[in-house]
């Protein structure tokens, strides 16, 4: 599964290369696979290094504050790991959260 986060185009260089704003992260990016062309202040969709698509500000905005609630809503669980399901179990591990009287 792939989530994309929008990203804001903060910098355009003459390789085509941008570096973007994600969520606060600064990183490089392609923009060989776009479409259409890209302006420093737009978003983009990103997947494995590359700008694959454009998404508008508003919708942008929408998502990140999304993203943001459930970074906070999973930071504020804790979570334990039973050690004898890693050894034994051929499920994939989930994360359970904690139980309340623990």
């Amino acid at each position: 599964m792939c989530l994309a986060i929008p990203s804001k185009v903060i910098e355009i260089d003459e390789n085509n290369n941008a570096k973007v704003d994600t969520l606060g992260v600064i990183r490089e990016v392609s923009l060989d696979l776009m479409p259409e062309s890209v302006d420093v202040g737009e978003y983009v969709l990103i997947h494995v290094g590359y700008a694959m698509g454009k998404i508008d500000e508003k919708s942008a905005l929408e998502s990140i504050e999304v993203y943001k609630m459930l970074a906070e809503g999973a930071m504020a669980e804790e979570y334990e790991i039973d050690p004898n399901e890693l050894a034994t179990s051929d499920e994939p591990l989930l994360y359970k959260p904690k139980e309340e009287n623990e």
